[in-house]
């Protein structure tokens, strides 16, 4: 068990849950997130990010171990039950179809039969996520950014109505500009912290998870190796991550920010040893 939690009002649980895909292995993954948590997964390209993710929203079956949701066993969840408690923010905003902005946003509430407050809550999410001046366009008219802002209204209008519930994120916005990514990753913790919704998020922007997020894990080869509060998470363990060199920095505030160094590149025979939490072993590389 974490040391960084106790068992008491737990919203997601692995345990020792291992997956096989695609011929390679994943695990075994131990986490624990409660309810308000905002956490980052940062991990190099092939890590395992994503497939954690689709884990968590039961797009995957664990191989073995114990993966439960709001304590009852994940898989015994149907999909129309956990869409009303679980989101999830892509990778890519498209659509299959050329759809109405409002259609879009509304298929965040599909698995509810009867739902009066539909369009209210739709105009609601979009004014939320600086769409609203979109109302009324097609999907297919819109700019990426646009795009973006759309499906972030469609999470918004999944979870809109419920409080302490789960939102996956899915790097949606690495291929954005930095002012648009600032404004769009700030409008979703604001949206998870109203509501006391867990956040997790993949990323690929350091700085964006040293800055925004209270608990860092950090994945490499397919395995959690490292699971902290963003405090205790240090320059040497980024630089292992990455296996690269980083330059770094403290704002005024005391954040440590970074960036790649161009002068020196680690050597990739150079061992790293991560250190030991009770959840995990130590992690060689």
């Amino acid at each position: 068990m974490s040391s960084l939690h106790s068992t008491d009002n737990m919203l997601l649980t692995l345990k020792q849950v291992r997956l096989a895909l695609g011929g390679r292995q994943f695990g075994p993954f131990n986490l624990m997130i409660q309810p308000g948590e905002q956490v980052a997964i940062l991990g190099p390209s092939g890590a395992g990010k994503s497939t954690l993710l689709k884990l968590l929203a039961r797009e995957l079956t664990p191989a073995s171990g114990v993966a439960q949701f709001e304590q009852r066993p994940l898989q015994s969840w149907s999909l129309a039950a956990l869409s009303y408690h679980r989101a999830i923010l892509p990778q890519s905003h498209e659509v299959v179809f050329d759809l109405p902005v409002e259609m879009v946003i509304g298929l965040g509430r599909v698995a509810r039969t009867l739902d009066p407050s539909l369009p209210t809550i739709v105009q609601q999410a979009a004014t939320q996520a600086c769409a609203a001046h979109l109302l009324g366009r097609r999907f297919d008219t819109l700019s990426g950014g646009e795009k973006a802002r759309v499906q972030m209204a469609r999470v918004f209008a999944q979870l809109w109505d419920v409080e302490q519930g789960l939102l996956l994120v899915d790097e949606p916005l690495a291929a954005l500009d930095p002012g648009l990514q600032c404004s769009l990753m700030a409008a979703i913790c604001a949206f998870a912290a109203q509501r006391g919704h867990a956040l997790l998020a993949i990323l690929h922007d350091i700085n964006q998870a040293l800055q925004g997020f209270e608990r860092l894990i950090l994945m490499k080869q397919g395995a959690m190796v490292v699971d902290y509060p963003r405090s205790q998470v240090t320059l040497p363990m980024l630089e292992a991550l990455y296996d690269v060199q980083l330059d770094a920095a403290l704002t005024d505030s005391g954040t440590l920010l970074v960036a790649p160094s161009m002068k020196q590149a680690l050597s990739p025979t150079r061992f790293h040893v991560w250190p030991c939490t009770e959840n995990h072993e130590d992690h060689f590389y």
